[in-house]
């Protein structure tokens, strides 16, 4: 019996977790707190502001997400309308979605309130959500910058207030926001900061919302998880779409992320993908907020084996069991390549990652092994290969084989035309000259004329306006069609 009331509690418990809370949390099955679980909590608990430095999937979460619910687990007072007792700003709309998605989770029969305030998605939905007031608030920047400018939300209540990824809202743009919004909370609210990196512009942007922070680090900047196996594939651009496509045929890659560097790129890859035979969806910044959430459950459920995706979609995607994640083009930033890669291997689970490396992105390359600090073996050399053939067009079955299937010259079709033997000079138009006699586009302008129109300095204008005269202000230019060239007689 002794033993028994002196044995000391252990898992969060022996953070400060209890009642409900604690409860609900070992329901989620988080048994065992991870290290910046273990050092963020208990600061927390007791009022201080966090400094958190640590990389992607290590459980941040959960690390603020906690004292939060704790905390106003305690509170009796009423919301009031337009209000939010929490504030959690993350750059992404996916990073928000997975935030409020763990709140809800871990905050399981204990009557708390939450509400999503980010672009892409109905304006008036989220106003009325934030009517009666709510507990937490999870928010991109962008949006509620717009809602507290028109008066919609209210944050002169809110004493808890948390940055997540702070230097992807850096590199998005979002700072100067991040710093209106973070005044315009309560004096005396609780701050926490989350960062994968440190740089400068964050450690500023800390010292001015921060008091006394306790400093919380528990992996090295840029650093990437252990259980990450990673490597890079030398080939050239034309070689990188057969090259996914033989290793895509191996079922051990059951689950795969694919990031691209621009959106067009990711729209490209997709198109190559469902043309090699691959189901395979997309998520950028171009897509609706519903779309790309029909994509990501796709691939969460296991009906869309590959997502291809832009750096927006670097962090906050937490798929469990994602097997591989290839990066088609190397990241314009090396920092984005930690994120990347940190979809896979997480919450200790062994992961790969593959880089697809041209010769023309070697720099990139460097600058990510720099940020990493180890240099990324040589899985493949395709260098030494021939590009890929541009693959031919298969006739139609609906008509019959024409010149252009079988290779040889198609028939002009202005052929048996009078005329018809002429070569043709543009689209049928006659090519532009000015003057007779003069260049194409060439040879000075004789005295008096337009270098183009052919005509003397003010005719042709309202009023006889000389070329090149301002027009009046305030006047707007009537929007003309294009004009045709003359025909020939």
């Amino acid at each position: 019996m002794n033993t028994e009331l002196s044995a000391k509690p252990e898992g969060f418990a022996a953070l400060g977790i209890t009642g409900a809370l604690l409860k609900a949390t070992e329901t989620a099955g988080f048994d065992t707190p991870k290290p910046i679980q273990a050092q963020a909590i208990p600061a927390q608990l007791e009022g201080r502001d966090i400094l958190g430095v640590a990389q992607t999937g290590s459980g941040k979460t959960a690390a603020f997400s906690l004292p939060i619910l704790a905390k106003i687990a305690t509170l009796g007072s009423k919301r009031l309308p337009r209000t939010a007792r929490a504030l959690i700003l993350a750059p992404t709309r996916e990073l928000a979605v997975q935030i409020e998605d763990t709140i809800k989770v871990l905050a399981k029969g204990m009557h708390i309130s939450t509400a999503l305030v980010l672009g892409g998605v109905s304006r008036h939905s989220q106003v009325k959500r934030m009517a009666p007031g709510v507990d937490i608030l999870i928010a991109t920047p962008g949006r509620l910058t717009d809602l507290v400018r028109e008066g919609e939300v209210k944050l002169g209540e809110t004493r808890w207030l948390v940055l997540d990824e702070a230097d992807r809202m850096l590199d998005m743009g979002f700072i100067h926001d991040v710093r209106r919004l973070a005044n315009a909370t309560h004096r005396e609210r609780q701050t926490a900061l989350f960062s994968a990196t440190m740089p400068s512009e964050i450690e500023q942007l800390a010292r001015g919302i921060l008091k006394d922070p306790v400093h919380v680090e528990v992996a090295p900047q840029g650093t990437t998880a252990a259980e990450i196996r990673q490597s890079v594939v030398l080939a050239r651009l034309k070689q990188k779409r057969k090259v996914l496509s033989a290793m895509l045929a191996d079922p051990a890659m059951s689950s795969v992320m694919v990031f691209a560097r621009t959106k067009h790129g990711a729209d490209r890859v997709v198109r190559d993908l469902e043309r090699d035979g691959f189901n395979a969806a997309v998520i950028h910044g171009n897509k609706s907020q519903n779309a790309r959430q029909k994509a990501l459950n796709g691939f969460r459920d296991g009906s869309v084996r590959i997502l291809v995706a832009t750096d927006i979609a670097a962090r906050g995607i937490d798929v469990p069991g994602i097997s591989h994640v290839v990066n088609f083009d190397l990241p314009d930033e090396a920092e984005s390549y930690v994120h990347r890669i940190g979809r896979t291997g997480r919450n200790g689970a062994d992961g790969v990652a593959i880089t697809l490396c041209d010769p023309n992105e070697n720099a990139k390359l460097r600058s990510v092994e720099r940020i990493i600090r180890m240099k990324l073996p040589v899985a493949a050399d395709h260098l030494g290969e021939p590009d890929p053939q541009a693959e031919a067009r298969e006739p139609r079955a609906d008509r019959p084989a024409d010149s252009r299937d079988s290779g040889q010259p198609r028939e002009h079709h202005r052929a048996g035309r009078p005329g018809g033997d002429k070569p043709r000079q543009g689209f049928g138009k006659k090519p532009f000259s000015g003057k007779p006699g003069g260049q194409r586009f060439g040879g000075q302008p004789s005295a008096g004329e337009q270098r183009f129109g052919g005509k003397p300095a003010g005719e042709g204008r309202p009023g006889g306006q000389p070329a090149g005269e301002k027009r009046f202000a305030g006047k707007k230019r009537p929007f003309r069609g294009r004009r045709n060239a003359p025909r020939a007689a």
